[in-house]
């Protein structure tokens, strides 16, 4: 039976008793510039990429020790390993000696040991340098110790995370998601899902205004054409802020009758969860959409969707329904972010134009205004 999630002790996050916009921040306007400044893109690598939990890739693809996977964004190359205590550690793709990359593969499996292509210094799977050819005729105090940089790594939800800030100095990975989604979307059981299939982008403009379209549903009737039914019930549509993070719970017009009977919003919404600063979980009653938005530049964002589902055996009658419904929804989703991919195309047009001054924000893009004021705090302020 394919597992379907539901509200249990969770809060009630929609309905008549909840406040739909929570904090009200209002209206507001906010610069252009956030997304086309280069000297603020260094800041926010520096202040907030390099110093906040994001995702690296799903734990599936490293299930034994040796085996490993690369990270790739905003400027950094990490390589995460599988150790034999089934722990993770992580470490700067970054040979020491003279500074290629160590590991050239995105994947592999049971690793012992890293040779560098250039001169072959050999490190082990913690990134410790073990081997160093002529090392005689080195200094033996420029070797000591030698490493390349440790990265924090744990696991959640299924999900791979690194923290350039490294162990001793991150925050830990649950407390950074926080108390309120680890519970919400932990309903999901992501652990037990796997990866159906990942859809790649290399788009023109700041992965910021990409986290901002899946912040707010105000685009969805004019982009994507959705039924009048499902925007006046996206009108019952709740957002929440809760520490670095938000959560949206958009009502399913086709189940609106049962949802204001029992306000089960796993059940019967759309459940929507952003851990900050770029990770964005999509949740339909029983397949989930992770959008990833990777930093490569101020201004280009190589942008992942991936597609997880529940595993079961398709010779299973249930189990074949279930996965003909996921696949016709997921191929209808994939034609939805076509068209947002659009829309990014066409900021592409205007991004350096003289005339693109400002934001002018409404009440329900709160989780907007909220993430550039945040983001704004991080870089004034950093931790």
């Amino acid at each position: 039976m394919v597992h379907v999630p539901t509200r249990g002790e969770v809060p009630v996050r929609l309905g008549p008793s909840v406040d739909p916009l929570i904090p009200p921040i209002g209206p507001s306007v906010m610069s252009a510039d956030v997304y086309r400044d280069p000297v603020r893109f260094e800041l926010e690598r520096e202040r907030v990429l390099n110093k906040h939990w994001i995702l690296a890739g799903r734990s599936e693809t490293i299930p034994d020790a040796g085996d490993w996977l690369t990270f790739e964004g905003h400027g950094e190359t990490v390589v995460v390993t599988r150790q034999p205590d089934n722990s993770l550690a992580a470490f700067h793709n970054v040979c020491q000696h003279r500074g290629p990359a160590i590991v050239g593969d995105l994947t592999g499996c049971g690793a012992r040991r890293f040779t560098c292509p250039y001169h072959g210094w050999v490190y082990d799977t913690t990134g410790k340098v073990v081997g160093v050819p002529e090392r005689e005729d080195f200094d033996p105090a420029h070797l000591e110790g030698a490493a390349a940089p440790a990265v924090a790594a744990d696991e959640w939800g299924g999900w791979v995370w690194i923290n350039m800030d490294g162990p001793g100095n991150a925050k830990p990975l649950v407390d950074a998601i926080g108390p309120d989604i680890t519970a919400d979307l932990g309903r999901y059981r992501m652990e037990d899902m796997v990866l159906h299939e990942v859809v790649e982008w290399d788009v023109p403009v700041s992965y910021k205004a990409i986290v901002d379209g899946f912040n707010e549903i105000y685009h969805t009737k004019e982009l994507h054409g959705v039924s009048p039914e499902w925007v006046k019930a996206a009108q019952k549509t709740s957002f929440h802020i809760t520490g670095d993070n938000y959560m949206c719970f958009v009502p399913r017009a086709e189940v609106l009758d049962r949802l204001e009977e029992d306000w089960d919003h796993h059940r019967y919404a759309i459940c929507h969860y952003v851990v900050f600063p770029n990770t964005v979980f999509n949740c339909n009653p029983e397949h989930i959409q992770v959008f990833h938005p990777i930093p490569i530049d101020v201004d280009r964002t190589r942008f992942l969707c991936w597609q997880l589902i529940y595993p079961g055996d398709q010779a299973d009658p249930e189990y074949a329904a279930y996965f003909k419904k996921m696949s016709a929804h997921w191929a209808g989703l994939k034609h939805v972010v076509g068209e947002d991919i659009a829309i990014y195309e066409q900021l592409e047009r205007t991004k350096r134009s003289s005339a693109y001054k400002q934001h002018i924000l409404q009440g329900r893009e709160c989780k907007i205004a909220d993430y550039h004021a945040n983001m704004d705090r991080k870089i004034q302020n950093p931790e």
